[in-house]
C-alpha cells in the first residue's frame, strides 16, 4: 500500500465504499444486539495507566506508550479493565466499540490500530461464550439480510455466511489439550515456549478451522500463555478462556476473570509482573468482588471473514501504521 497516495485511490475505489458500508451495518447491528441483551453501552477514554497485555508471560502484544502533557501513559490496547470497572456501575453488563492500539508492525493479519467490540458481563466462561455465539450469529444474519449485494460484490460468494447462519449460534468446542492431540503435536501446528507453555500457530488454527467445517472454539489454553487477569480452572494448569476461530483465525477472544484481589495478586506473581502497576485493579477487586467474564472481537478481522479476503490492511478506509505519518 502506498500511504502517500492511498487517500486519493480510496475515494474512487468501490472496495472501500463497501468496507465502510459493512462497518456501518456492524455498528448498527452491534448496538441493537446489546440493547436487546440488556447490556449498557459506555463511553471510555483511550488512554490508560494499566495495559491489559503488559510485557511478561502471557503477553501477545506491545503496548503503545506516549507522553501526554509531560506524563507517561499508554494508548489502550483493550478497554477490558475499563469495562470491568463500568460493570460495577451497570451490573447487567456493559459494552462498547472503540479503537485499540498495538505496538507491533502491521502485517496481513494484524493492525496497529483497529476497532474492538468488547463486552463484560457477570457470569462465567460458558455464559460469555454463549453471548459471543449469539452476537456472531446476529451480526451475520443482519448483514446478509441488509446488504447482500454489497457483500457479494466484494466477497464473490455468500455461502460461508449462509453456512454459519444455519448453525444458529451452535459452534463446536475443542480444548487446548484436545487440539494438540488432533494436530498430532506437530511443531508446525503447536509451539512450545521456553517458559513452559504451548500455543497453537496460525497454521494450526487453520487446520482446526478445516477440521470443524469453518468455525470452532479453542478453549482452556495453558494458563501461562494468557494474560494475568484470566481466571484458571481448579487445577491451575489451564485458563478459563476461549478463542473463536474462523476466517483468518482468532476473531474473538474471551475469558472468565479472577473474582478476588488475592487471586489477582497470585496471578501477577505467577506471571512475573509488578502488582504496584495494578493497585487500583486490586483495590476494585477488594471493594467490589464479582464473578465476571468478557470478550473482545476485532471488527476488521470479522470483516476479513465476511469478504473472503486475506489482507487485513485493506479493511481500513484510513490506514494507520506505526512509524509512519499518514494523511488524512
Amino acid at each position: 500500500m502506498n500511504t502517500e497516495t492511498h487517500f486519493k485511490k480510496a475515494l474512487s475505489d468501490p472496495w472501500y465504499k463497501a468496507i465502510c458500508t459493512i462497518q456501518d451495518e456492524i455498528n448498527h447491528s452491534t448496538f441493537k444486539f446489546f440493547k436487546q441483551s440488556n447490556l449498557r453501552s459506555v463511553c471510555l477514554p483511550i488512554t490508560t495507566g494499566s495495559v491489559t497485555s503488559p510485557m511478561g508471560l502471557g503477553s501477545d502484544s506491545l503496548p503503545v506508550k506516549i507522553e501526554l502533557e509531560g506524563i507517561d501513559t499508554y494508548l489502550s490496547d483493550s478497554m477490558q479493565f475499563h469495562l470491568e470497572y463500568a460493570l460495577r456501575v451497570f451490573n447487567e453488563g456493559v459494552h462498547y466499540i472503540m479503537p485499540s492500539f498495538r505496538g507491533e508492525k502491521a502485517d496481513s493479519r494484524h493492525l496497529c490500530q483497529f476497532y474492538h467490540s468488547e463486552a463484560e458481563i457477570q457470569g462465567n466462561l460458558h455464559e460469555v461464550m454463549k453471548l459471543v455465539n449469539n452476537y456472531v450469529h446476529q451480526l451475520s444474519t443482519d448483514l446478509l439480510n441488509n446488504i447482500p449485494d454489497t457483500l457479494e460484490s466484494v466477497s464473490g460468494d455468500l455461502t460461508h455466511i449462509e453456512k454459519l447462519i444455519d448453525r444458529n449460534g451452535n459452534y463446536p468446542t475443542v480444548t487446548m489439550e484436545e487440539a494438540v492431540g488432533l494436530l498430532g503435536n506437530s511443531s508446525r501446528y503447536v509451539k512450545y515456549h521456553p517458559e513452559g507453555f504451548r500455543t497453537i500457530t496460525h497454521e494450526g488454527e487453520q487446520e482446526l478451522i478445516k477440521m470443524y467445517d469453518g468455525i470452532v472454539w479453542l478453549t482452556h489454553h495453558d494458563y501461562l500463555s494468557v494474560p494475568f487477569y484470566q481466571g484458571s480452572d481448579e487445577t491451575g494448569k489451564y485458563a478459563l478462556n476461549g478463542d473463536l476461530l474462523f476466517g483468518i483465525g482468532e476473531v474473538v477472544g474471551c475469558g472468565e476473570r479472577h473474582t478476588t484481589a488475592q487471586e489477582v495478586r497470585e496471578a501477577l506473581n505467577f506471571h512475573n509482573l509488578d502488582g504496584r502497576d495494578y493497585q487500583w485493579y486490586l483495590d476494585m477487586k477488594e471493594l467490589y468482588p464479582l464473578n465476571t467474564a468478557g470478550f473482545g472481537m476485532g471488527i476488521e478481522r470479522f470483516i476479513l471473514w465476511l469478504v473472503n479476503h486475506n489482507e487485513i490492511r485493506d479493511c481500513q478506509l484510513i490506514p494507520r501504521f506505526n512509524g509512519e505519518l499518514i494523511n488524512p
